[in-house]
């Protein structure tokens, strides 16, 4: 599929770019080949692809896994698969938004961890990333495009200025390795910037998983922390947006976690986050007795 053959599918039928949508189709076969190659699929694996398209990545998916699960919002691109018949018998077909997917109930339907592949629009990126952390015990890996910019913050080192809540979270649950630039040409319509492609493993790194429970409590640690990520975590986390905890009992869950109150939130890896919201749980426990 090159993009005079997009073009002329999208004329065809009616169809155009939905900007609103955030829809940038991928247009060079080879980046579609390298981006399965690399998720590394069998004849055994189900895929779960976010955001069909015109069914660049859906067809060598489908002729490298056992089965495709596809989700696409556009009513009117799902329409012209349906009256086309172009998509593989091993792809279903699903008109349904991926933000409103329970990926864990399709991890139970299927009996196994789910492997997800999608080229995002830029526009739900985040929201999406955040959708995996809530439902990552449900997940084996997900290979994602997504923009470069936001690639470079979940793979940043702390001290950085990329380094940030993304970046903390997905640390307590999952390991991030970058595997392809992709560039605007690929794209029609041609983006603003340079995309890259992601693997996420849902395998957090040795000493860094966290306890489930205490994942809603971390999240809004991290969050309290880089809202306000010029200031020292002293006064951040004890600015009184973390209910029972002020300054004091901040200056006490750093001084018991053993990190110093003139840090600031970039400074912190993500092992360190979780023991510092560990104590602030039992700090929380204590006070509500």
């Amino acid at each position: 599929m090159n993009q005079n053959h997009v073009r002329q599918i999208l004329a065809d039928h009616r169809l155009a770019p939905s900007k609103q949508l955030g829809q940038n189709f991928l247009v060079q076969p080879q980046i579609a080949a390298q981006i399965v190659e690399a998720a590394g699929l069998t004849p055994g694996d189900t895929v779960v692809e976010l955001g069909v398209g015109l069914g660049a990545l859906t067809a060598p998916l489908a002729a490298r896994a056992g089965r495709v699960i596809g989700l696409e919002l556009d009513a009117g691109i799902v329409k012209y698969h349906r009256e086309a018949q172009d998509l593989a018998a091993n792809v279903q077909l699903l008109h349904q938004d991926l933000l409103k997917a329970d990926f864990s109930a399709m991890a139970r339907e299927q009996g196994q961890k789910l492997k997800i592949i999608a080229n995002l629009p830029y526009s739900v990126t985040n929201p999406l990333l955040f959708k995996l952390l809530e439902h990552h015990p449900a997940l084996e890996w997900a290979v994602l495009m997504i923009q470069k910019e936001v690639a470079e913050r979940l793979t940043a080192k702390p001290n950085s200025k990329e380094y940030g809540v993304l970046t903390v979270l997905l640390g307590s649950c999952a390991t991030v390795e970058r595997l392809l630039l992709v560039g605007p040409g690929n794209f029609y319509p041609r983006p603003k910037v340079d995309s890259v492609v992601i693997r996420i493993r849902f395998i957090p790194p040795a000493g860094s998983e966290a306890d489930p429970q205490l994942l809603p409590l971390l999240r809004r640690v991290v969050d309290t922390a880089f809202g306000q990520r010029r200031k020292t975590l002293l006064n951040s986390l004890g600015c009184g947006k973390l209910p029972g905890l002020g300054r004091i009992e901040a200056a006490r869950a750093l001084e018991a976690a053993a990190i110093s109150p003139k840090l600031r939130a970039e400074n912190l890896t993500t092992a360190d986050y979780l023991r510092l919201t560990g104590i602030i749980a039992d700090l929380i426990r204590k006070a509500n007795v």
